[in-house]
């Protein structure tokens, strides 16, 4: 059992001081857990330290691949909500250009 850490990692920081284990460690593209370190922070707190300090929703996932910060969660705006704005980011992008190749 241990958490992972994904490419939208924006190395931080925050989580690699506060992990009990010193299971998180630098590296490139972005930091990474080391699986025989990791216990998910069980018997030293109640939640995952690495978690509750990461600001990047979905960037860490436990063994199974869920989210330990899913969309939303952070920021309150709903997955829902999100895809619309970026449907609406996107649509305007295209417009833009269709408008600029004219």
């Amino acid at each position: 059992m241990a958490f992972e850490i994904l490419s939208s990692c924006v190395n931080c920081y925050a989580c690699e001081p506060l992990c009990p284990n010193q299971a998180i460690y630098q590296a490139r593209p972005h930091f990474l857990i080391d699986t025989e370190k990791c216990t998910e922070c069980i018997g030293d707190y109640m939640q995952a330290q690495c978690s509750s300090i990461c600001p990047i929703e979905g960037a860490i996932v436990d063994e199974l691949g869920r989210e330990l910060n899913p969309p939303g969660s952070l920021t309150g705006i709903s997955p829902a909500l999100l895809a619309q704005y970026q449907a609406a980011v996107e649509a305007t992008y295209q417009t833009a250009l269709a408008a600029k190749s004219a």
